[in-house]
């Protein structure tokens, strides 16, 4: 019983560590990113449609950023997700252990994303694991422009609304392909949890 309490114990340090990590490592890139474009604060603020303030808390690692915020600062530096979540040398063979992954959550908890590929800043494609939880609805803003998702559910069920079209309902086993550069609204419409799988591609960026 102590063995697994130790486990769990370590598991959870390690949980904490990571956390603290990507904090300081988003507020960092989003700092640099947003020197590199010229932009103060402000002005991303009106791109990006955050707060100068939470904009500041992010980049001092103070705050950490829900899902949807960290999509809307992408948007409003014109970058991919991934870039804000670090820069790391990729290998050819590279394991990525649960006790070190790299989970975003929305502000209510409702709706998890983990990374399951390394960062780097060559790549055109990310892949994440995403967990719903029954009864809750994400907003994702719109991604850059040419970027497409492709995703299949796991367990439970999805309704998925692209744009302005009517919603499309995926049971388990059901697999998307869409643009996803316009607003799109991902529910769970049951009381248990969704499990989903997602590879986001973005277009090659302009010469």
């Amino acid at each position: 019983m102590k063995a697994v309490e130790n486990v769990a114990e370590n598991e959870r340090a390690a949980a904490e560590r990571e956390a603290r990590e990507l904090k300081k490592r988003v507020g960092e890139n989003l700092a640099r990113l947003r020197r590199q474009r010229g932009l103060s604060l402000e002005k991303l603020a009106s791109l990006s449609g955050v707060s100068r303030a939470m904009l500041g808390q992010i980049e001092a690692g103070e705050s950490t950023p829900t899902i949807a915020l960290l999509w809307k600062i992408a948007r409003g530096l014109d970058v991919r997700f991934a870039d804000l979540l670090g820069d790391e040398e990729s290998a050819e063979i590279e394991i990525l252990p649960v006790s070190r992954a790299k989970i975003l959550r929305s502000a209510d908890g409702g709706f998890e994303s983990r990374a399951l590929f390394p960062f780097d800043r060559k790549r055109r494609a990310e892949f994440y694991e995403l967990r719903i939880r029954g009864g809750h609805v994400e907003h994702a803003v719109a991604h850059p422009e040419g970027t497409y998702e492709n995703l299949i559910v796991h367990s439970g069920r999805l309704r998925l609304t692209v744009g302005d079209r009517e919603p499309i309902e995926l049971r388990a086993g059901d697999a998307v392909y869409f643009r996803a550069d316009v607003p799109h609204i991902y529910e769970n419409p049951t009381s248990r949890d969704t499990l989903m799988y997602l590879v986001m591609t973005y277009a090659e960026p302009r010469l």
